[in-house]
């Protein structure tokens, strides 16, 4: 009895742990410039911008423009179409690389199946997405 109990005991416990490193693999740190466009892109069409915000260079313009494609995704998709984006996989076309700590990542997911571009830079050992790249500066709403 005392064994089968024990066995009832660990085995959630074994359990929690799998889902944790699961989890903490899920969402951790990119390993290079393609996995850290595709972790933010993930994030962006998921609607999780909590997770995205960890992936972008942090600096004002940066943020201000990840708070307008929050708003957006929020006010000007129903909710068929995050779904949709929820729903889509992610389509890596084409990575430019412009040096040693930065490339453009070339995408499409299968949803909207239209071309766009992130950029990636690696900042210390850490690789992060500048919007700016994506969305000049004069794009910025107030």
């Amino acid at each position: 009895m005392k064994k089968l109990l024990s066995i009832c005991l660990l085995l959630p416990l074994a359990w929690a742990c799998t889902n944790s490193s699961d989890t903490e693999n899920a969402t951790g740190k990119p390993e290079n410039d393609v996995d850290a466009a595709r972790m933010f892109i993930r994030s962006a069409l998921d609607g999780n911008y909590k997770q995205a915000r960890k992936l972008i260079l942090p600096d004002s313009s940066n943020v201000q423009l990840l708070d307008n494609l929050e708003r957006a995704y929020l006010h000007n998709n129903d909710v068929t179409e995050q779904r949709g984006y929820r729903q889509s996989s992610i389509r890596v076309h084409e990575t430019k690389k412009l040096n040693d700590t930065a490339s453009v990542v070339v995408y499409s997911n299968s949803f909207k199946n239209k071309k766009d571009s992130v950029k990636a830079v690696k900042v210390g050992d850490d690789w992060l997405i500048d919007l700016k790249y994506s969305f000049p500066q004069t794009t910025i709403t107030q």
